[in-house]
């Protein structure tokens, strides 16, 4: 019955039918190259995120608001306890001390996430490497002197000496994944956690995400990544893969998010 339907059912409509199944949330279609899937989407509007991630993200840092993540408020923090169990992993290892650099991680949001366990450390050095715009607004409304940000991974490294390195829900939406890790890597950090991060349960390929309108109103690129291909990187650059876990986004049929802890071998 549904094949007959279409079958009756003029070109344009169908067209018309699938541009509007399209506004729906999610991910959508599969495409060739990074570009064509850009060429569809919608990007984003960079100045209703920020302001939308700052309110909802000063509400955290001022006690109104429990726990904030894309600008979405939540009732009671969201924990990934493997990820915590990371930080407290490479803290035994150097003498108590948390020094990350969290590359993409918004104005804080992991930061404040995990902060009721930070502020028992007496040695936390917290660093954002961000976005303009994001760094911008970090240094005025939530930098401290435990968390800071940085435009560019060189200066937080030449600054703050951060031995663990944070990616969390950040890779699927390079263009270029590895050649930002090959950036990374260079620095020889110690521990990498990797939190949230999106990958294919048949292989790799590249759709379109379109985030819900009550988040903000926007589309864009991204990854399913190829889990073998993905550890097979990180332990041909020394990395032994500690521990991997499912983490927050949970999975389908067709995707899966997960999260790892690496080591550098010595």
């Amino acid at each position: 019955m549904k094949k007959l339907i279409k079958s009756l059912i003029p070109p344009i409509l169908m067209d018309l039918y699938r541009k509007s199944n399209f506004t729906k949330y999610g991910w959508h279609g599969e495409y060739k190259t990074w570009q064509k899937a850009e060429d569809v989407s919608t990007g984003y509007d960079a100045d209703e995120i920020i302001k939308k991630v700052r309110e909802s993200g000063l509400k955290v840092k001022n006690g109104k608001a429990m726990y904030e993540r894309d600008s979405v408020i939540f009732d009671e923090i969201e924990y990934s306890w493997p990820l915590l169990s990371g930080l407290m992993f490479a803290s035994a290892r150097y003498g108590g001390a948390i020094k990350v650099l969290d590359f993409g991680g918004s104005l804080g949001t992991t930061y404040f996430q995990n902060k009721k366990f930070l502020d028992k450390f007496e040695d936390v050095s917290w660093n954002i490497v961000e976005q303009k715009i994001f760094v911008n607004v970090g240094k005025v409304d939530f930098e401290d002197e435990r968390l800071k940000f940085y435009h560019d991974i060189k200066g937080c490294i030449e600054h703050e000496r951060p031995n663990i390195l944070l990616l969390s829900s950040v890779l699927q939406y390079i263009e270029k994944p590895y050649e930002l890790l090959n950036e990374l890597l260079k620095n020889n950090f110690e521990t990498i956690l990797i939190d949230r991060t999106l990958f294919s349960k048949t292989y790799k390929k590249i759709k379109l995400q379109v985030v819900p309108p009550k988040i903000y109103r926007a589309s864009y690129p991204c990854w399913f990544l190829d889990e073998l291909e993905f550890i097979a990187y990180f332990e041909s650059n020394n990395y032994n893969i500690i521990e991997s876990f499912e983490t927050l986004g949970g999975q389908s049929e067709e995707y899966i998010f997960k999260g790892f802890i690496a080591n550098k071998n010595v």
